[in-house]
């Protein structure tokens, strides 16, 4: 579709997938998102908001998620090194909804500041780049951390889908995701890992959205190089969004070029622990998931719930791309990551 400055037109919001980002993505300028009418503090309340980072090369795996549940706010990271197996898992809890994140992702900036851990977001698609930094001073649990990477954007190297969802009639979910070439270092404690571009590779992911109460997805993403030595990865959702058949957030990348997936049905027959099969009706997926590494973490308060779990694992399997041909899956690493939140 050609691309839009925002996904709201006229006070509502219009559905589709594109393969540029919009211009701005402000969900309160949506007009009565609720059939009823409510207070505007009510609906702002409703408007969930993240991003999320990943970035892996041969010998290390960093996964990083930013919310604004409006409730409150949760920052957290995973390190995992590859070759030992060792892992350490960052977390930072703020009552609140001091986290304003941008409406625009041309160049904007988001940071938190609190003793002993720091991180900044800085959005500069005019740039090409977006950039993320991460202090963290050591606890008794983890080593110190610094984080300083920049996702290369180029349209010459990266083709991004940009989606709006229909959550009901008035209130959508948008996404906005990119794999890109990485680079950057990786400071845990004293090891020091710096990232080529050439052999790192990432997901940026943003989303804002009128969750449900009761809000519940599954993700399935993994990213590598092929024999060629030309960039891959896949970014799968099933989410509590209708109408799939026509627009959804699933999408595959190959050497740059996006192809746009079908609606998924993600099972675990055994449980979580066990194989998840990743699957459609068209014959473009046909992946299991194996569970190697499991990382959950969860809240539990008198108004609220939230539990996430992201294990780390490998994928096997069958992808198709947009000119037909199939992309074989053999033992690449991954994540996978169940989420229910009740907020």
């Amino acid at each position: 579709m050609a691309p839009r400055a925002s996904p709201i037109e006229n006070g509502s919001p219009i559905f589709g997938t594109w393969n540029k980002a919009f211009e701005t993505v402000n969900l309160r300028e949506i007009s009565r998102p609720f059939p009823y009418p409510l207070p505007k503090w009510v609906c702002d309340s409703r408007i969930k908001e993240w991003v999320s980072f990943s970035a892996h090369n041969e010998d290390i795996l960093l996964e990083a998620m930013f919310c604004n549940l409006k409730y409150y706010r949760i920052a957290q990271i995973l390190i995992f090194n590859k070759k030992t197996g060792e892992s350490s898992f960052y977390k930072k809890f703020k009552p609140g909804s001091g986290w304003d994140f941008p409406k625009s992702l041309s160049n904007s900036s988001i940071d938190s500041r609190s003793k002993g851990f720091y991180f900044r977001i800085h959005n500069w698609l005019d740039a090409d780049t977006i950039r993320l930094d991460i202090n963290i001073e050591a606890s008794r649990r983890n080593p110190s951390l610094t984080v300083h990477l920049a996702y290369n954007v180029s349209s010459k190297n990266v083709i991004p889908m940009s989606v709006s969802l229909n959550m009901a009639e008035q209130r959508n979910l948008y996404a906005f995701k990119a794999l890109t070439p990485v680079r950057g270092d990786i400071v845990i404690g004293k090891d020091h890992t710096t990232l080529n571009q050439n052999t790192c590779s990432g997901f940026f992911c943003d989303y804002k959205g009128y969750f449900p109460y009761k809000m519940q997805s599954i993700f399935c993403s993994a990213m590598g190089f092929d024999e060629e030595n030309h960039m891959f990865g896949f970014h799968i959702a099933e989410n509590q969004t209708r109408e799939t058949n026509k627009n959804n957030e699933n999408a595959l990348w190959v050497n740059g070029h996006l192809t746009p997936l079908p609606p998924v049905r993600i099972t675990m027959p055994k449980g979580p622990d066990a194989d998840w099969v990743i699957q459609d009706v068209e014959g473009m997926v046909d992946l299991t998931f194996t569970p190697k590494e499991q990382n959950k973490s969860g809240l539990n308060l008198l108004f609220t719930q939230a539990d996430y779990s992201a294990p780390l694992g490998h994928y096997n399997g069958m992808l198709v791309n947009s000119k037909g041909k199939q992309i074989q899956i053999k033992n690449l690493f991954g994540t996978g990551e169940t989420l229910y939140l009740r907020v």
